[in-house]
């Protein structure tokens, strides 16, 4: 037979409570007391435990962005990219998350904590954390201070974001080829648009304003119109330029003399005319280079990023300058190549990277490829019946940035194409339009 003594208090020596039972509520124990479970009891939770801030480890190692909950302990691996780690959409004084650097490469790829609306220790930015080993341990304080850290190792103050770093590649508009002419006159070739890059640190919250030039038109018995400047620019960064193209010359307009720019134009067959000035106006590292010097039988190529464009031989055309390589976008692609130049029996080849080739007798310059920022092909004729052959177009520039895609806002104007490539974003403009950091 069992038997039950049931009591209500129970004091030790000094008159404190050790067990109190009044209103269903059990008191164990007095302040400042240390209660001991003995070695091998369990101490088993069968109803609803408040007043701790127990916290349970999740067993999957996140790789990708998610969505914490409050009570969860998490590992991040950011080996293969940042990863964005969104808080609770509504918090209780006492929440606690702790967020812990898997595998120490946070400070390859960072975590970026989402305050989903909530103040993170007073405000209103969304820290980074990008210190290898870092854990993240936080409280959720209420609604004045939000969220703070009560262990965060090394990290810079909550209350900002530090800046983000961020490539560029600035391409302005191609110039056009120079027009064809009757008696035996044949155009130059249209220089490359201007090819700049540039990597800077800006703030959080700035809008860069991005200008994509178009390519310069191609006409008859005329200059090639020159290509129009594409640039970024935006409050407390430093603004970035790229020139237009010159335009490929025409025997019959200044002696056949062609147009400076990013990359010069190149002369005309008529052999007093001069070549034009790439890198013009002058920046450090060059934006392009010179067109060539055209003689009688054939026009000059168009100078290209990477090379000044060919003078041409007898009775044919100068090749357009070859443009340059860059792998912003993750891949190897060359732009800004310029056109080539006319010629009386064969035109000048195309500057690899977009230029594109001049024409023979009675043909009409090619136009370059489209937001790539090449150089037109020269018009070339030889005693044709009207019309006269026009020049080829200039393509449009283009202007693309790498985003590190931890740090990636998503808001844009002008609908850029985005990809990824690594751990970076990629947002390809051919048109006008903007991206807030």
């Amino acid at each position: 037979m069992t038997s039950t003594i049931k009591v209500n208090t129970v004091q030790d020596v000094d008159g404190n409570n050790i067990i109190n039972e009044n209103a269903n509520t059990i008191t164990i124990g007095a302040s400042g007391d240390t209660i001991t479970i003995p070695s091998g009891a369990t101490l088993a939770n069968n109803g609803t435990a408040t007043g701790f801030a127990p916290i349970d480890w999740q067993s999957s190692i996140k790789t990708t962005a998610f969505t914490a909950v409050s009570g969860e302990g998490y590992w991040v691996d950011t080996t293969s990219g940042g990863v964005t780690v969104t808080l609770p959409a509504s918090a209780a004084v006492g929440d606690q998350i702790i967020l812990v650097d898997f595998d120490r490469t946070f400070a390859s790829n960072a975590m970026t904590i989402n305050r989903n609306s909530h103040k993170f220790q007073g405000g209103t930015e969304n820290p980074v954390y990008d210190t290898s080993g870092q854990t993240v341990n936080i409280v959720y304080s209420g609604t004045t201070n939000g969220w703070i850290p009560i262990s965060d190792d090394d990290v810079a103050d909550e209350g900002t974001v530090p800046p983000v770093s961020i490539d560029f590649l600035v391409i302005a508009g191609g110039g056009a080829g120079g027009g064809g002419q009757f008696q035996d006159q044949f155009g130059g070739g249209g220089g490359a648009g201007g090819f700049r890059t540039s990597t800077q640190s800006i703030a959080v919250g700035t809008a860069i304003t991005v200008t994509v030039g178009g390519g310069g038109a191609g006409a008859q018995n005329a200059t090639g119109g020159d290509g129009s400047n594409s640039s970024i620019s935006g409050t407390g960064i430093t603004t970035i330029t790229s020139e237009g193209g010159g335009g490929g010359g025409n025997s019959t307009q200044n002696s056949g003399t062609a147009n400076d720019g990013g990359s010069g134009g190149g002369s005309s067959s008529n052999g007093s005319g001069s070549n034009g000035s790439g890198n013009t106006p002058s920046t450090s590292p060059s934006q392009g280079n010179d067109g060539g010097s055209g003689a009688s039988g054939h026009g000059a190529g168009g100078g290209g990023a990477g090379a000044v464009g060919a003078d041409g031989t007898g009775n044919t055309g100068g090749a357009g300058g070859a443009g340059s390589a860059s792998s912003i976008t993750g891949s190897s692609v060359t732009r800004a190549g310029g056109g080539g130049g006319a010629g009386r029996s064969t035109g000048g080849a195309a500057g690899s990277g977009g230029g594109a080739a001049g024409s023979g007798v009675n043909g009409t310059g090619s136009s370059a490829t489209v937001n790539t920022g090449g150089g037109g092909g020269g018009g070339g004729s030889h005693n044709a019946p009207a019309p006269v052959p026009a020049g080829g177009n200039g393509g449009t520039g283009t202007i693309i940035l790498s985003v590190p895609t931890a740090q990636y806002s998503g808001t844009t104007t002008g609908s850029p194409t985005i990809t990824t490539s690594g751990s970076n974003n990629i947002l390809t403009f051919t048109g006008s339009g903007s991206y807030t950091v």
